[in-house]
């Protein structure tokens, strides 16, 4: 018997959550392998740790399946799931504050780094280039979740202000307003980086 999900191609991601809340397994499937990917960067960039956002894209794909009941089709999927990802993310964040505060871990130890392509011209650029992703990723970690969001949903994940907005649940106003201050952050802490490199 062939269903609807065999001609994943052409089928939507509204119609396949809605297969998936009558609980078509395979639907919700090809939903994971269409959108697991995207989901895992936008966690990545969030957290700044590799295996932390595996396990948030992980727990985001749960939080999906458990809550497909409550999607409404008339609203893109993608900004129904980023959305849940996005408070996994901010979970994940308070978590990390807390063990800091109890444990005494300093910030910015725990964000992974960005690797260097390991073709990278000589050792001194190399080096060189490590030292300004540090920077860059201790410089994103130091933004409020209100600033570094807007950030990374719109130039680092490619969305519009408009859906970042939905997403964020704020107005495109608000995104835009806030994207202008985590760009202003990040210029500051970067040019000061590089006076004193």
């Amino acid at each position: 018997m062939t269903s609807e999900v065999d001609q994943a191609g052409t089928d939507d991601d509204a119609r396949l959550a809605v297969a998936a809340a009558s609980g078509d397994t395979r639907a919700f499937g090809v939903l994971m392998r269409r959108h697991k990917d995207g989901i895992y960067r936008f966690c990545r960039r969030y957290v700044g740790d590799a295996d932390d956002a595996y396990d948030l894209t992980q727990q985001t794909f749960v939080s999906a399946w458990s809550a497909l009941g409550r999607y409404d089709p008339n609203r893109a999927f993608t900004t129904w799931l980023r959305a849940i990802a996005l408070n996994k993310c901010r979970d994940h964040g308070r978590r990390a504050t807390v063990r800091r505060l109890i444990f005494g871990t300093r910030p910015g130890t725990e964000a992974g780094l960005i690797e260097v392509a390991s073709d990278a011209p000589s050792a001194e650029t190399q080096a060189q280039d490590t030292q300004a992703l540090r920077a860059l990723d201790r410089a994103l970690s130091t933004l409020s979740d209100a600033l570094k969001t807007p950030l990374i949903l719109t130039a680092l994940d490619g969305l519009s202000t408009a859906e970042a907005a939905a997403v964020m649940g704020v107005s495109p106003k608000a995104v835009e307003t806030r994207l202008y201050r985590a760009r202003k952050a990040l210029v500051a802490q970067m040019e000061a980086f590089f006076e004193r490199a």
